[in-house]
């Protein structure tokens, strides 16, 4: 699996982009870096990406993801 991670400027401010929707080709699936760290129990879905700072992007989760990565 690949690693990814996001990107940030020389003063340490996150590299954001607007993307337009026709360039989306397909979604992916990641799985979060746990590190040595204990997972906060309260943790919900959408602080994932600011409490974890790397993902795998799991390219077996169906045969099309397979293939595009692939």
């Amino acid at each position: 699996m690949w690693m990814v991670c996001p990107s940030y400027l020389l003063n340490h401010l996150p590299n954001y982009a607007v993307i337009h929707l026709d360039s989306i080709y397909h979604a992916a699936h990641l799985i979060p870096v746990y590190g040595t760290n204990h997972i906060p129990w309260n943790i919900k879905p959408h602080h994932c990406y600011d409490t974890f700072h790397a993902f795998y992007v799991n390219k077996y989760i169906d045969h099309h993801a397979f293939e595009i990565v692939s």
